[in-house]
Formats: structure tokens, C-alpha cells, sequence
């Protein structure tokens, strides 16, 4: 239990005691409203709870707090527990319960800021899912570190997490990728083949064709029409799942399960899912077509599952997945997320998860924008390599997989975001990759030094952490637990970045106004207090990288 959860369990039973006790009338409360204020001088936390239930109770909100706070006991953590106008109750923190935090973060080491909300439900996260057409972009490389971070987050946050990728290797895309594969293949011994209208015209394709040829020699002229694209098209999709999967391992995203849509039809599961449909009663048929009648569930139009051609659309397979994801493996939660281009699906498969029988709310979409890459005040648009757009792999190679994933994670999903090449790579303070990498490096440094001069700090009395910079470095330490909580229930990964950056000037204000390796004669105990101090500053620091999938650095 966080200490934030133990302040609002003394709230409630004070509140319980005062209410048995005659001292304020009944009331319900949903929410004990127990936060950080803003100003440091008002204390650790403040509870509003007595403003809530200043209209039920028809009592001025001051006089309910100063009667909660007559029962509420200021002993453990506490310090002081004091009314404040118009009607919060502040709580102030013992400096040497703080102090003995620096032991218990110690102790925890990696798993520090682990909570349990999760209670270890199965959560699904899928994300990037680009069909396998072509490489990976900027826009897929900041849903790739998006939901790899959350994925991580949620783990911390007591969740069973897998991660999926899930492989659009079926339907009209494929073959429109095969048929280019194909015609590029032609070209290149001299056949005046156009390519299709509605094909992929990237460089890529050149690239991949001489490929084949090189390994393929000219076999594929020999074949009849559709069985060379089908044979080419086969090598082509390899090709593009083996280079996706190692785009995104130069990102450091790893993926439990890659799902491949094709076996959506091959192992009956869309045809489960279209019975369940028909079952429930949302399946009709008009104009030769089978319709989702999703207007029964409020959507503005039903939606076709399959043309009247007998062909299924994209929608078709969607469904299935998810009914693949929740009615045959059975998560509890599945958390999507997609491209700015997905925005118009949201409200349709939400709908269809209900038509399969899902409860609602157990499916959420998180929408990440477009990026806009820029160098210095110039807007980057294409590759320097193939003139097309810019990459993922060179993306990764030219600023590194740390300035990706920080600068990806530090703008909440919905909003646009610049990427600025230049800063991602500057190796000052004004870039907070670096800024960050360098607090833990500098404290790699410190024990290194300790290290060296024998010095044994592990008595060290962490009761003597009385300066302001050591304890603001504490409780900075100290949100890493709540921020976990919160970016788990908001799936609101953005958050954690901005954390880093704070603690890591907190490290870098203590170190400026506190000496941690004394050799001053009658230092020696407070320097071990510090250097507890600070070896739990490193891990804390290192525990938010891990989750960003950034580097943690000795030395820099």
C-alpha cells in the first residue's frame, strides 16, 4: 500500500468514526480525493474530500475538515496533519520516515514502483500491425514505442501482459503486393510490364525484385502468370515480415505473439465468428451482400462482412480477430493501438465486441497522430537513401533507439508531435535523453568512486538526510509508484518520460548542494548516508529507463 492509499484510509475512517460518533452526518463518498498539492508549502498531500461533502452534509467544508482532522492520529509517516481553508486537510511527512525510504528502495531495488491493480488479469496489448506491404515508417515507430512501454507499464501495474503484432497477410493488399513484386520482377529482364494503378510504387520493390532475381534467377518467367505471383508473392511477404521483425528489434520492441490473419479463414475462426454474429441476431443479407447490423447498437450504418462478390472485407477479419482474442483465448482486457488512419474503425469494432458477447469496455483503442520530423526549423519529408518516406531503420540509425523511444513516449498519443532530429542528437543538458543518461552515468561515477576508496557504506544512517536537496530527491523517488498506477489506468504512457526528467534534476540539485564522496575529516557517517542516497537515486533512475526500453549508462 502506497502511502498516498494509507493517507486515504485514515481519511475514511475518520470520517467512518466521526460519522458513528454523532460528529457529521451520513454521506456517501465515491472518491476520498486524497492528491499532491501543487504547492510544496501546503504539504505532501491534500485531501478535498470535506469540500465534496460540504452540500449532502449542509455544513461549511472547513468545519468538516477540522473534525476529521480532530481524528485523524499523526503518528507513522505523519508529521502533521492540519485544516486548511476553504476545507482541505494537509498531511505532512516525517523527514525520517523519508529517510527510511532510501532503505526500502534499496531493498526493492528493480521491482521498486511495482503495483498491484492489475491483481494479474490477462491483458492483450497489439500494436504496429502493419500490413506486410512494405517497411516501416516513422508513424509505425511511435506505435511501436507506445505500446511497448505500456505494455511494460501494465506488467509493473500487476497485469498479465502480452504483446502481439498482428500480420494483415490476407485479402486485396497482398495481392496488390504481389502483382507489383511481380511486375518489378519482369522489368528487370527488360519486359515492358506497367505496374498496377493501385499498386506499391516505392523503391523498396526495386530493391526486393533484384533480390529475387539475384537468388531466383529468371524461374518465375517460366511459370504460368498465377502461379508466379503467388511464388514471388510468397518470397516477398518473408522478405518484408523477416525486415519488419528487424525493424522493430533495432527499437528494442519485442512481441510475444506475431498472429498472422490467414489463419483467421485457415483454422475456422472467421467462420466461428460470423455464426456467433448470426447467432446474436446482427448478421442480415441484402443487395447479395452479408451486413453487420450495427445500427442496433447505435452505429449511424451497418457495415458489409462480406461483398456480394463472397469475398470478406478488412472489417470481416477485424471482427474475427476479435473474437479470436476474446472468445478463444480469453482475455480479460485488449488494448489496440492504432494509427491516426484507424480513427473511423474505433466505434464499429467496439460495437462488433458487443455483438460477439464481450462486455462493453473490455476492448480500448488508443489513437496515436502523425510525426512530423524536422531538422532544425526544416521539415524532413523524405528519405535521403531511396527518396521515399523516411524509415524506421534509418530513423533508428541516424539519432539511436533511446532518442526514438524518449521522444516518441514524451507527447501523449492523440496530440501531433515534432520530432527534432538535431536536439535528439545534441549531447547537452538541452536534450533530455542525454540529460537523463548522464544523472545515471554521473552516479554510476559516485559508487565507482566510493568503490575505489574502500569506502563501506552499507551501515550508512540514513536518519541523518535532513537537507532540503536530500529530501526533495526522496519524495521525488517516492511518485514512482502512483505514476505507474496512473499511467496504468489512464494508459498513459507520456507521463513516465517527463517523471525521469524531474528526478533526474532533483539527483542533479542534490549533488550541487550536497557532497556524497567526503574526505573531509567528520563527514565520513553522512557520506554513507548519501551514498545509500544516491545508489537508490541510480535505481530508481534505472528503473524508469528499463520500462522506457532505454540504456542505463555507467559512464558517459
Amino acid at each position: 500500500m502506497t502511502i498516498k492509499e494509507q493517507i486515504a484510509h485514515l481519511v475514511i475512517r475518520a470520517l467512518d468514526d466521526a460519522q458513528s460518533k454523532g460528529l457529521l452526518p451520513s454521506a456517501t463518498i465515491d472518491d476520498v480525493a486524497v492528491e499532491r498539492p501543487q504547492n510544496a508549502e501546503h504539504g505532501d498531500f491534500a485531501c478535498s474530500l470535506p469540500m465534496k461533502l460540504a452540500r449532502p452534509m449542509r455544513m461549511n467544508p472547513m468545519d468538516i475538515a477540522e473534525k476529521l482532522v480532530s481524528l485523524i492520529p499523526v503518528e507513522g509517516a505523519l508529521s502533521e496533519v492540519s485544516a486548511a481553508r476553504p476545507g482541505f486537510i494537509n498531511f505532512s511527512l516525517k523527514n525520517s520516515w523519508l529517510g527510511e525510504q532510501v532503505e526500502v528502495i534499496r531493498e526493492a531495488g528493480m521491482t521498486f514502483g511495482n503495483v498491484d491493480i492489475g491483481a494479474g488479469k490477462r491483458v492483450q496489448v497489439e500494436f504496429v500491425s502493419v500490413n506486410p506491404t512494405g517497411p516501416l515508417h516513422v508513424a509505425h515507430a511511435r506505435g511501436a514505442v507506445i505500446g511497448s512501454a505500456l505494455a511494460n507499464i501494465l506488467a509493473a501495474a500487476g497485469y498479465d501482459v502480452e504483446r502481439e503484432y498482428y500480420f494483415n497477410d490476407a485479402g486485396n493488399q497482398m495481392n496488390r503486393f504481389y502483382q507489383s513484386l511481380y511486375a518489378r520482377y519482369q522489368q528487370l529482364f527488360g519486359k515492358d510490364v506497367e505496374l498496377p494503378s493501385d499498386g506499391y510504387h516505392g523503391e523498396y520493390m526495386v530493391e526486393m525484385a533484384r533480390e529475387v532475381k539475384s537468388e531466383k534467377g529468371d524461374s518465375f518467367l517460366h511459370m504460368s502468370e498465377p502461379d508466379a505471383v503467388r511464388e514471388i508473392g510468397k518470397i516477398g511477404l518473408e522478405k518484408i515480415m523477416t525486415a519488419i521483425r528487424e525493424d522493430v528489434d533495432s527499437l528494442r520492441v519485442r512481441f510475444d505473439v506475431w498472429f498472422n490473419e490467414a489463419s483467421l479463414y485457415t483454422d475456422g475462426q472467421y467462420e466461428r465468428a460470423m455464426e456467433l454474429l448470426k447467432g446474436n441476431g446482427f448478421l442480415t443479407e441484402r443487395e447479395g451482400a452479408v451486413w453487420f447490423a450495427s445500427a442496433a447498437l447505435g452505429e449511424d450504418k451497418d457495415a458489409v462482412l462480406v461483398r456480394s462478390n463472397g469475398t470478406p472485407t478488412y472489417f470481416a477479419a477485424d471482427v474475427a480477430y476479435h473474437y479470436n482474442k476474446f472468445v478463444e483465448r480469453g482475455f480479460d482486457q485488449v488494448i489496440d493501438v492504432w494509427g491516426a488512419d484507424h480513427q473511423g474503425h474505433i466505434s464499429r469494432t467496439k460495437a462488433a465486441t458487443v455483438a460477439l458477447g464481450v462486455p462493453p469496455g473490455r476492448l480500448t483503442i488508443v489513437i496515436h497522430q502523425m510525426v512530423t520530423l524536422k531538422r532544425g526549423d526544416e521539415i524532413v519529408k523524405l528519405s535521403k537513401r531511396s527518396g521515399d518516406i523516411v524509415s524506421l531503420r534509418e530513423l533508428v540509425e541516424e539519432v539511436g533507439a533511446d532518442a526514438c523511444r524518449f521522444f516518441f513516449l514524451s507527447r501523449s498519443p492523440e496530440s501531433q508531435m515534432e520530432f527534432d532530429l538535431e536536439l535528439a542528437k545534441e549531447e547537452s543538458s538541452e536534450n533530455p535523453v542525454y540529460y537523463i543518461q548522464y544523472a545515471h552515468a554521473r552516479i554510476a561515477s559516485i559508487l565507482r568512486l566510493a568503490q575505489e576508496r574502500g569506502i563501506d557504506y552499507s551501515g550508512g544512517e540514513v536518519s541523518l538526510l535532513n537537507h532540503d536537496a536530500e529530501l526533495a530527491l526522496i519524495r521525488k523517488m517516492l511518485l514512482l509508484p502512483e505514476i505507474i498506477e496512473t499511467m496504468a489506468q489512464n494508459l498513459e504512457p507520456h507521463h513516465l518520460p517527463h517523471y525521469a526528467v524531474e528526478l533526474a534534476t532533483a539527483f542533479h540539485w542534490f549533488y550541487q548542494n550536497c557532497r556524497v564522496v567526503s574526505s573531509v575529516e567528520g563527514e565520513e557517517e553522512i557520506s554513507k548516508a548519501r551514498l545509500k542516497l544516491a545508489e537508490a537515486a541510480r535505481i530508481v533512475l534505472a528503473r524508469c529507463l528499463d520500462l522506457m526500453i532505454m540504456d542505463a549508462p555507467d559512464q558517459m
